[in-house]
């Protein structure tokens, strides 16, 4: 894919309260490399397929489900806010469900489209934040490594919640603000160029406590906290939440 076919498709970034226009511009600038797995979203790459792991449990648990299915979501609607250029949104598709997909950056939506559409997969790419579903509900609502970019995380939260349809899950993952994050995703990974300088604020991101009160204010229970660390072979689910973590959070009774 070249610049000249992203810049063609890309659209002027929407204004939603919940997009902070730096942050999106931020993102945007790397929407041409995003699909490149040695590229400047490497880190991402290396870090879906334990994301999709984690996700994959969550439905078969929640939905009692045949975790040998390669199409669990059929017949269900799937919402990936601060979809990048697609990395999950994809895969959702693949596994059966009606998706939607929003990202602050136009261009992160220009090139998702092209990329799905060359293969053969139909998704509702949208630009904006969680405005842009306002008033719609899925059944699966994901937002992975988004609410430390947002304006106000509190009430991202709540639009994610709101959201949720009746019976429906929410399942998001974030940096946990610890000295190991400080060191490992801003001091080490944006300086040694694994991570593009500027993509993280350390002072922006939610400790497990912190986004679980946001999530219960919203009027879910958060069931299931799994630390996302770094092992010897990549990224590892379980253990310690110092760096990341992954939550799965249900409507409370």
């Amino acid at each position: 894919m070249t610049d000249a076919s992203v810049t063609t498709a890309t659209t002027t970034n929407i204004a939603h309260a919940s997009v902070v226009a730096g942050e999106a511009a931020h993102f945007g600038k790397l929407a041409a490399q995003w699909w490149d797995p040695n590229g400047s979203s490497a880190m991402l790459h290396r870090l879906n397929p334990v994301r999709l792991r984690y996700l994959r449990a969550a439905i078969d648990r929640h939905w009692d489900l045949d975790d040998r299915s390669f199409t669990p979501l059929t017949g269900k609607s799937a919402l990936d806010m601060g979809c990048g250029a697609g990395l999950l949104a994809e895969p959702l598709a693949r596994m059966g469900a009606r998706v939607t997909a929003v990202d602050a950056a136009a261009e992160n939506v220009a090139v998702a489209r092209l990329h799905a559409e060359g293969r053969g997969l139909s998704i509702d790419y949208r630009a904006g934040g969680v405005e842009a579903v306002a008033g719609e509900t899925f059944d699966l609502v994901c937002s992975m490594e988004v609410v430390e970019h947002v304006s106000d995380p509190r009430a991202f939260v709540a639009g994610l919640a709101a959201a949720v349809a009746p019976g429906g899950l929410l399942v998001m993952s974030t940096p946990n603000r610890t000295w190991w994050s400080r060191i490992a995703l801003v001091e080490a990974a944006e300086r040694l160029g694994q991570i593009p300088r500027g993509t993280h604020d350390w002072d922006k991101f939610l400790t497990p406590d912190e986004l679980s009160a946001m999530v219960a204010d919203a009027g879910f229970d958060v069931i299931d906290t799994t630390g996302l660390s770094l092992g010897a072979s990549g990224f590892v689910l379980g253990g310690s939440t110092a760096l990341d973590y992954l939550v799965t959070a249900v409507r409370a009774d």
